[in-house]
Order: structure tokens, then C-alpha cells, then sequence
């Protein structure tokens, strides 16, 4: 079966704009996937090298803040809250069986986007597998999150790497030698929850 690849090229941060719907016409697996620094769009390719698979980058109605401690400042608003903050992005997800789902770690939670997606498309039945970059203080709530909105899934085990730090100025980390560790990984990770065959 031939797979399309879908992709809306737009960082948050970013004022540009390919398309505001991604429709599928055939396919089994979708990543879809939250990006600030373009570390968790590094783990998305990578999981597509491996896994035959469309891909769908998360992009807000109204962007995020270009400044660091703004968007820190709205996102803590947002979680206290719980203000969902519309989606630009729609996906056609009744076509898929299986759904990656990759976003940083936010506060230690999951980030509003993603609960937004969450809660905007119906992934009941299907098998969603979570994947994240953080800062080095890892996951925090936000696979436990995720099963919450997710209850009528079978969510298999997540994967989570250390990305950039954007606090601390470091941006895009997941390249060069770090690259090709986290593209080792990942095909382990794949390997151990069964999507991919050991050769």
C-alpha cells in the first residue's frame, strides 16, 4: 500500500502557512507531532525513516510567543486554567490505526497544543504511542496525561530523549553525533514495542 506524506511546514513560532487541513486519502500510521526548537520534529523524521508513515506538525490558530519567558508565562495560564487553545491543524484521522504522538515537556506537563489535539480528534480504538523531548528533567506528568484524555486507546510505551534547553539558549541539540545516538535509539525503542521486526 502506498503511503502519502503529509507534513504542514510551520514551526509555532513561525508566521508562515502551507495548509490549514491535512487529509489522507489511504494510510495506517500518522505521527503528528508539537515543535518549538525543532527537537521533537528530529525525533518525528526519524521514527518516518523507520516506519512508513504521514506526518502532521501541530500549528495554533494564534502562534505562541517568540520569547522564551512569554510563552512560559501563557502556557502556565493556560495549565492553570485549562484553557485548550484552538488548532490551526486538522487531521482526517478516522484513516489511521495507529497515531504517534510527539510533543516537548512544557512545565513538566503536557502542552496545551497537544491536549487540544487530543481532545479535538477522535482516536478511540487506536494504538497511540507517545514520544518526547525535554530539557533534561524528563517527561514529568505528561504521559500520564496523555492515557487521561486517551482512555479508549491502547497506548504503547512512550519514548522520551533529551533535547535542547531553550532556557538556557541551546536550541536544535538533536543533531550531528547526537543524532545518530537518539536515530539508535529510537529503532530500539521501535524494536521493544513490536512496530518494528528485529532483522
Amino acid at each position: 500500500m502506498k503511503y502519502y506524506l503529509l507534513l504542514i511546514s510551520l514551526v509555532l513560532a513561525s508566521p508562515e502557512t502551507s495548509c490549514q487541513e491535512a487529509t489522507a486519502d489511504s494510510g495506517k500510521t500518522l505521527i503528528v507531532y508539537l515543535t518549538r526548537t525543532r527537537n521533537t520534529e528530529t525525533v518525528a523524521q526519524i521514527i518516518r525513516d523507520l516506519v512508513e508513515a504521514d506526518m502532521v506538525r501541530l500549528e495554533l490558530e494564534t502562534p505562541y510567543p517568540k520569547e522564551y519567558q512569554d510563552i512560559v508565562r501563557q502556557v502556565a495560564r493556560e495549565n492553570e486554567s485549562g484553557y485548550l487553545p484552538p488548532l490551526k491543524t486538522r487531521v482526517e484521522v478516522g484513516v489511521y490505526d495507529r497515531v504517534f504522538v510527539g510533543f516537548p515537556t512544557w512545565g513538566m506537563k503536557l502542552p496545551p497544543p497537544v491536549k487540544s489535539f487530543l481532545q479535538t480528534h477522535d482516536l478511540e480504538g487506536k494504538e497511540v504511542i507517545p514520544f518526547n523531548t525535554n530539557g533534561g528533567y524528563g517527561v514529568g506528568s505528561s504521559f500520564r496525561q496523555l492515557a487521561l484524555l486517551c482512555e479508549e486507546c491502547n497506548i504503547l510505551e512512550g519514548y522520551s530523549t533529551r533535547g535542547g534547553s531553550e532556557r538556557d539558549g541551546i536550541y536544535l541539540a538533536i543533531r550531528g553525533q547526537r543524532h545518530a545516538q537518539v536515530s539508535g535509539s529510537v529503532k530500539d525503542w521501535l524494536e521493544e514495542i513490536g512496530v518494528l521486526t528485529r532483522e
